[in-house]
């Protein structure tokens, strides 16, 4: 039996562990968001910064008994653990990459639900919430889709019970989710190019205001409270001969031949057409049309997100 449920294996993530008694005070004070109050029962969205207050890296967080877990790409696993292993100095903190150990499924379908309650024995009720059972996680996230997070050893069971009720995608499906969502991904083209306000950092739960100190925390308070974010990130569809990547830039008339944002995700939704989101000046949104690549390069057609962007 066959459902509307899709499903597919998130090959290009992988997963940091955190572990030791000093682990949430040492987190505390590298990301962005509040670790003290992160529980098993929840995740969160968070981001990494240079002490300007640019992104190294945006994560999504989870605890598990007492060790802490950082989804990020994967290719950025290793270097994000080497340069937070740096600051742990005399603190009781274990960092390892264990993306070898873990396998990353994801799952969409308004009636996902079920199928999650058979491979966890529970389904997490809410966004962010996380349930977990015998070694496996699963996470509840914006647009009614499911992270489920398994040990090697237990993925193929896990891969079993998926294949017979529900539909096999590729990996970037969940790419696709993200940029519905509106939940940007920074990788190594895009590292250090963003302050978290310009992709939706406050609009998404994965900034907080109140936690005190981390890199960088300085000039994003100032940004915050010093009036209105001059870029954001938005969705848009571009149709094109080629692919638009993350790092490419965009351009306005009122830039000329100076680039005014650029590609933080693409994804491709069938041939010559691609979703996108885009960090650029808000100025442009009322003003002039965005094009790839060039001032005459294709245009891109702006696209609602599931939260307003202000």
């Amino acid at each position: 039996m066959t459902t509307d449920i899709r499903w597919c294996k998130i090959t290009q993530s992988g997963v940091l562990r955190f572990e030791g008694s000093d682990t949430q005070s040492f987190l505390q004070g590298q990301l962005t968001n509040d670790i003290n109050a992160l529980t098993t029962t929840h995740s969160q969205y968070a981001g990494y910064c240079t002490p300007k207050g640019r992104l190294l890296a945006s994560l999504l967080l989870w605890r598990r008994d007492s060790a802490y877990h950082m989804m990020l790409p994967r290719a950025l696993c290793e270097p994000v653990r080497k340069r937070l292993s740096m600051y742990i100095l005399r603190s009781k903190v274990k960092a390892a990459d264990i993306s070898e150990d873990q396998v990353l499924f994801g799952l969409t379908s308004t009636d996902a639900a079920s199928l999650v309650n058979t491979i966890t024995g529970a389904a997490p009720a809410a966004v962010h919430n996380v349930v977990h059972h015998e070694g496996v996680s699963a996470i509840l996230l914006p647009l009614r889709r499911y992270l489920i997070v398994a040990a090697l050893a237990d993925a193929p069971r896990i891969e079993a019970a998926l294949t017979a009720v529900a539909s096999a995608s590729p990996a970037t499906l969940w790419d696709a989710l993200d940029i519905e969502a509106g939940i940007p991904s920074v990788v190594a083209a895009t590292q250090e190019q963003f302050v978290p306000q310009t992709v939706n950092f406050d609009l998404i739960g994965a900034l907080s205001f109140d936690k005190g100190c981390y890199p960088g925390q300085e000039i994003v308070a100032r940004t915050h409270y010093l009036g209105r974010v001059k870029q954001r990130m938005v969705r848009a569809h571009i149709t094109a001969a080629s692919a638009p990547k993350a790092g490419d830039k965009l351009y306005t008339e009122a830039f000329g031949e100076q680039a005014s944002g650029m590609i933080v995700a693409a994804v491709a939704t069938s041939l010559g057409a691609y979703d996108v989101l885009a960090v650029i000046q808000t100025s442009s949104l009322e003003k002039s049309a965005i094009h790839w690549q060039s001032p005459s390069g294709p245009a891109l057609e702006i696209q609602p997100l599931p939260y307003a962007v202000t």
